[in-house]
């Protein structure tokens, strides 16, 4: 029999001697994979039957509906230890997604440390460092030696976050300097913290925006970074493991927007019809409303549609080539300046770049639609008419100026709405695809225009 059906037994028994037992002896990926099969009150009975190390490693990893039925369904007092028990930037990331009187609740189940904490957290501004750091360091004076910072670990190190990094403070806790614990590991116990001292170090601040912390740590290899207040009084930390949630959601959020739609803000699965209608419809129809444009532009040219009803059979070609070459190039710098490997000072580079790599996609999309047009009238399949070259020829050159304006109108958008303040991946793909299709018809007809007046025009 698996561990699954040994402890769906154990709770259809009322085991609870059993239960524990077998639970001691299940693997940690077997445990989340147990829980997520049972339904919510034997998940209860599952969860309150772990010890607390393995509680609390399991709640940190739970999707969000699974950690909110687990707090509602479990007993007052085992909620309140486990919520007293977990890491403070776990446990405000947790309460941020509930609801205001559900938060009201659950905060009085914490110890009156535990909840001054929490509310402490809560308190910062959404979006910035002091949402997700943690209070919980371990921090020395510079005038101890090496034993008794070593001592001071023992009494005090488990409450702490993390103990690869220990923060030297002054009489007032400002933070004067950062050492890894290893220093400490291969110098004389008899020394002083002012002799490890090399009085550099990076901190954030409160109230610095958490976007920017995911930068700071890829560029800077850190585990975990001190954060102060204006004036440098150290008051908590932030671990890479909450760097790396946040990196998840920002990422997600990206994607989203690119793909022309509202940031979700919450699991795809748990979030409800209507949220997710409220989420599409708008740039749903703000993209229509562009698309309208389209109709214009293409009303505008009917006069010359009339007179060469053929330019009307490479119209989709057409824009589609613009509009896709202009999502290639807006998701490539978005995801670029995400990483940030181009920002808006790189405008000139991007833009020789995108010249380049627009006038090369353009040559090459303009001989694949020449050559289209050349095979289907000599191998009989379609008849263009006596002036088919000159057709052909329309749809090289337009290919080509409306690739390459797709290429350069979807590289500098991004850029543009980033200097003005606004996010870029509001230019999402099928922003950049809307504007290209009404400019590439203007394109298509003016370079038909040049080329066929006289004949078909």
């Amino acid at each position: 029999m698996n561990h699954f059906n040994t402890v769906r037994s154990c709770i259809r028994n009322s085991n609870d001697a059993q239960l524990k037992k077998e639970l001691e002896h299940t693997k940690f990926g077997e445990i989340l994979s147990i829980l997520n099969k049972l339904q919510d009150q034997d998940q209860v009975k599952v969860f309150e039957a772990l010890n607390e190390y393995t509680a609390i490693k399991a709640f940190k990893v739970l999707s969000f509906k699974t950690r909110q039925d687990l707090i509602r369904g479990m007993h007052h007092e085992k909620a309140a230890r486990l919520l007293n028990a977990i890491p403070d930037d776990d446990r405000t990331a947790f309460l941020e997604g509930l609801p205001s009187l559900i938060v009201n609740e659950l905060i009085k189940l914490l110890s009156p440390e535990e909840r001054s904490s929490t509310l402490q957290l809560l308190g910062y501004k959404e979006g910035t460092v002091g949402r997700l750091m943690t209070p919980h360091y371990v921090a020395v004076k510079k005038d101890w030696t090496v034993q008794q910072v070593f001592d001071f670990i023992k009494l005090h190190g488990q409450n702490s976050e993390t103990v690869n990094v220990i923060y030297v403070i002054d009489d007032n806790g400002v933070l004067i300097d950062d050492i890894r614990i290893r220093e400490f590991l291969f110098v004389d116990t008899g020394k002083k913290v002012s002799e490890v001292m090399d009085n550099k170090f990076l901190n954030l601040v409160v109230t610095d925006r958490q976007k920017d912390v995911i930068e700071i740590f890829q560029k800077n290899n850190r585990f975990a970074l001190p954060v102060t207040d204006e004036k440098g009084v150290l008051i908590g930390i932030v671990t890479i493991d909450d760097v790396l949630r946040l990196a998840e959601t920002e990422n997600t959020r990206e994607i989203q927007k690119i793909g022309g739609s509202e940031a979700l803000d919450e699991p795809y699965t748990q979030i409800s019809f209507v949220n997710l209608i409220k989420k599409r419809a708008g740039w749903l129809i703000i993209l229509f409303l562009g698309e309208m444009l389209t109709a214009t532009a293409m009303g505008h040219f009917e006069g010359e549609i009339s007179r060469a009803v053929v330019l009307s059979l490479f119209i989709p070609l057409i824009i589609s080539s613009g509009g896709n070459s202009g999502s290639q190039a807006s998701s490539i710098i978005i995801r670029a300046m995400a990483l940030g490997e181009v920002t808006f000072s790189s405008w000139w580079y991007v833009m020789r770049k995108e010249i380049i790599s627009g006038f090369t996609l353009g040559i090459i999309l303009g001989i694949v639609g020449f050559l289209r047009i050349f095979l289907w009238q000599n191998l009989h399949i379609h008849d263009y008419g006596l002036h088919w070259l000159l057709i052909a020829t329309t749809v090289a050159f337009a290919l080509l100026g409306v690739v390459l304006w797709g290429t350069l109108a979807g590289s500098m958008l991004p850029l543009a709405l980033k200097k003005v303040g606004a996010d870029p991946a509001a230019s999402s793909a099928p922003f950049v695809a809307t504007l290209v299709d009404v400019t590439g018809l203007i394109i298509y007809f003016s370079v038909a225009f040049l080329i066929m007046h006289g004949t078909l025009l």
